[in-house]
């Protein structure tokens, strides 16, 4: 059974940072690329990050320089470090894999910035 479970959303003034993590089982981890992406009220979801097999990172424009994703395949868990946050940040924020056709969703972790 696959499981991706995240962490470390909360509460945070804007210009602070978070952590989130996302620790994943029943999936070969180190094969798949791994994400993160976030879904606001009202709005659509949307990419925030990936890192590949090979580390190779993308992000969306919103968050370069202020986001890092990184991952530790000895742990099977995917970060995303947020600096700098600012209010419409706020949001639920998903872990993914994806491996060929294949993906999975995390529950998410609500994320809110206050201004």
């Amino acid at each position: 059974q696959v499981q991706l479970v995240e962490s470390g959303g909360g509460l945070v003034q804007a210009g602070g940072s978070l952590r989130l993590s996302c620790a994943a089982s029943g999936i070969t981890f180190s094969a798949n690329t791994m994400g993160w992406y976030r879904q606001a009220p009202g709005k659509q979801r949307e990419l925030v990050a990936t890192i590949t097999s090979s580390r190779f990172e993308n992000y969306a424009d919103s968050v370069k320089g202020r986001f890092t994703i990184s991952r530790d395949n000895a742990k099977n868990t995917v970060y995303l470090q947020m600096n700098s946050l600012k209010p419409e940040d706020t949001a639920v924020y998903y872990c993914t894999s994806h491996y060929y056709q294949t993906n999975y969703w995390g529950q998410g972790t609500q994320v809110t910035v206050s201004s």
